[in-house]
Protein backbone atom coordinates (compact mmCIF):
# COMPACT_ATOMS: atom_id res chain seq x y z
CA UNK A 1 0.00 0.00 0.00
CA UNK A 2 1.75 3.49 -1.01
CA UNK A 3 0.86 6.34 1.36
CA UNK A 4 1.07 9.85 0.35
CA UNK A 5 4.14 11.49 1.52
CA UNK A 6 3.74 14.65 1.72
CA UNK A 7 0.86 14.35 4.57
CA UNK A 8 1.17 17.16 7.09
CA UNK A 9 1.74 15.56 10.23
CA UNK A 10 0.57 17.31 13.59
CA UNK A 11 2.42 16.22 16.80
CA UNK A 12 1.01 15.04 19.86
CA UNK A 13 0.41 18.14 22.11
CA UNK A 14 -0.22 18.27 25.78
CA UNK A 15 -1.15 21.23 27.62
CA UNK A 16 -0.26 21.33 30.98
CA UNK A 17 1.06 24.15 34.23
CA UNK A 18 4.06 25.80 33.63
CA UNK A 19 6.56 25.31 36.23
CA UNK A 20 9.13 27.47 37.34
CA UNK A 21 12.10 26.00 35.28
CA UNK A 22 10.14 26.54 31.86
CA UNK A 23 10.69 30.24 32.35
CA UNK A 24 13.86 30.17 30.18
CA UNK A 25 12.29 28.48 27.81
CA UNK A 26 8.77 30.65 27.80
CA UNK A 27 11.11 33.40 27.70
CA UNK A 28 13.21 32.53 24.37
CA UNK A 29 9.83 31.73 22.40
CA UNK A 30 8.52 35.15 23.61
CA UNK A 31 12.00 36.83 22.69
CA UNK A 32 12.58 35.20 19.84
CA UNK A 33 9.22 36.49 18.19
CA UNK A 34 10.09 40.12 19.05
CA UNK A 35 13.32 39.97 17.57
CA UNK A 36 11.42 38.04 14.33
CA UNK A 37 8.82 40.66 13.93
CA UNK A 38 10.09 43.50 11.70
CA UNK A 39 7.87 46.17 13.22
CA UNK A 40 7.92 45.31 16.96
CA UNK A 41 10.20 47.50 19.09
CA UNK A 42 12.58 45.85 21.26
CA UNK A 43 12.03 46.76 24.61
CA UNK A 44 13.75 43.57 26.83
CA UNK A 45 17.04 41.97 26.77
CA UNK A 46 16.93 38.08 26.98
CA UNK A 47 17.77 38.44 30.67
CA UNK A 48 14.58 40.62 31.06
CA UNK A 49 12.54 38.35 29.32
CA UNK A 50 13.31 35.54 31.58
CA UNK A 51 12.37 37.87 34.61
CA UNK A 52 9.18 38.36 33.09
CA UNK A 53 7.88 34.95 32.58
CA UNK A 54 9.29 34.19 35.96
CA UNK A 55 7.02 36.84 37.07
CA UNK A 56 4.28 35.53 35.24
CA UNK A 57 4.32 31.96 36.52
CA UNK A 58 4.37 32.94 39.87
CA UNK A 59 1.37 35.37 39.65
CA UNK A 60 -1.29 33.98 36.74
CA UNK A 61 -2.48 30.44 34.88
CA UNK A 62 0.58 29.53 32.52
CA UNK A 63 -0.38 26.92 30.14
CA UNK A 64 2.39 25.43 28.30
CA UNK A 65 2.07 22.95 24.85
CA UNK A 66 4.66 20.60 25.02
CA UNK A 67 5.36 17.61 22.09
CA UNK A 68 8.26 15.42 21.64
CA UNK A 69 10.02 18.58 20.62
CA UNK A 70 10.19 20.24 24.01
CA UNK A 71 7.36 23.16 24.76
CA UNK A 72 6.43 24.73 21.98
CA UNK A 73 4.42 27.72 23.09
CA UNK A 74 2.03 29.42 26.48
CA UNK A 75 -0.36 30.82 27.32
CA UNK A 76 -0.90 33.41 30.04
CA UNK A 77 -4.13 34.37 31.84
CA UNK A 78 -5.90 35.61 34.92
CA UNK A 79 -9.42 34.85 35.05
CA UNK A 80 -10.89 35.57 31.50
CA UNK A 81 -8.12 37.81 30.16
CA UNK A 82 -4.86 36.71 28.33
CA UNK A 83 -1.99 38.30 29.01
CA UNK A 84 0.63 36.49 26.89
CA UNK A 85 0.00 33.53 24.14
CA UNK A 86 2.85 32.90 21.95
CA UNK A 87 4.06 29.67 19.83
CA UNK A 88 7.45 28.73 18.10
CA UNK A 89 8.26 29.59 14.83
CA UNK A 90 8.45 25.39 13.72
CA UNK A 91 5.04 24.87 15.64
CA UNK A 92 2.76 27.25 14.25
CA UNK A 93 0.22 26.17 12.31
CA UNK A 94 0.69 22.43 13.51
CA UNK A 95 -2.40 23.02 16.04
CA UNK A 96 -0.54 23.62 19.20
CA UNK A 97 -2.13 27.57 19.27
CA UNK A 98 -5.31 26.17 18.79
CA UNK A 99 -5.02 23.45 21.43
CA UNK A 100 -3.64 25.88 24.34
CA UNK A 101 -6.52 28.36 23.02
CA UNK A 102 -8.97 24.95 23.88
CA UNK A 103 -7.46 24.31 27.23
CA UNK A 104 -8.10 28.15 27.94
CA UNK A 105 -11.49 27.94 26.66
CA UNK A 106 -12.38 24.94 28.82
CA UNK A 107 -11.63 26.91 32.14
CA UNK A 108 -13.55 30.00 31.39
CA UNK A 109 -17.00 30.93 29.28
CA UNK A 110 -15.35 34.28 28.19
CA UNK A 111 -11.98 35.56 26.99
CA UNK A 112 -10.67 38.87 26.40
CA UNK A 113 -7.19 39.60 25.04
CA UNK A 114 -5.34 42.30 23.26
CA UNK A 115 -3.15 41.82 19.65
CA UNK A 116 -1.62 44.65 17.89
CA UNK A 117 -3.36 45.59 14.81
CA UNK A 118 -0.41 44.58 12.62
CA UNK A 119 -0.39 40.96 13.65
CA UNK A 120 -2.31 40.17 10.75
CA UNK A 121 -1.10 36.25 11.03
CA UNK A 122 -2.54 36.51 14.65
CA UNK A 123 -5.66 38.58 13.60
CA UNK A 124 -7.01 35.83 11.16
CA UNK A 125 -6.47 32.81 14.04
CA UNK A 126 -8.47 34.55 16.71
CA UNK A 127 -10.83 35.02 14.07
CA UNK A 128 -11.10 31.52 13.18
CA UNK A 129 -11.42 30.96 16.82
CA UNK A 130 -14.32 32.41 17.35
CA UNK A 131 -13.01 36.23 18.95
CA UNK A 132 -15.03 39.39 18.10
CA UNK A 133 -13.33 42.14 18.05
CA UNK A 134 -14.47 44.60 20.67
CA UNK A 135 -12.10 47.75 20.47
CA UNK A 136 -9.51 49.36 18.60
CA UNK A 137 -6.97 51.77 19.73
CA UNK A 138 -3.92 53.76 18.21
CA UNK A 139 -2.05 52.17 20.42
CA UNK A 140 -1.03 55.04 23.09
CA UNK A 141 -2.22 53.14 26.10
CA UNK A 142 -0.01 50.08 25.54
CA UNK A 143 3.87 50.09 26.35
CA UNK A 144 5.19 49.36 22.34
CA UNK A 145 2.69 52.42 21.33
CA UNK A 146 1.72 50.50 18.30
CA UNK A 147 -1.97 50.48 17.08
CA UNK A 148 -3.71 47.34 18.84
CA UNK A 149 -7.29 45.74 18.70
CA UNK A 150 -9.13 43.96 21.91
CA UNK A 151 -10.50 40.79 21.21
CA UNK A 152 -13.33 38.88 22.73
CA UNK A 153 -14.63 35.53 22.35
CA UNK A 154 -18.03 34.05 24.80
CA UNK A 155 -19.15 31.17 25.18
CA UNK A 156 -22.48 32.26 24.74
CA UNK A 157 -22.18 34.06 21.22
CA UNK A 158 -20.24 31.15 20.14
CA UNK A 159 -22.82 28.76 21.08
CA UNK A 160 -25.66 31.04 19.01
Amino acid sequence: MNLPVNLPVRPAVKIEPARPRDAARLARILGDWVRETDWMPLQHTRVEDREHLTNLIGRFEVLVARTWRGTQGFLVRDGDKVHAFHVAPKARGAGVGHRLLDAAKARTSRIELWCFQQNTRALDFYAREGFAVAERTDGAGNDEKLPDVRLVWSREETAR
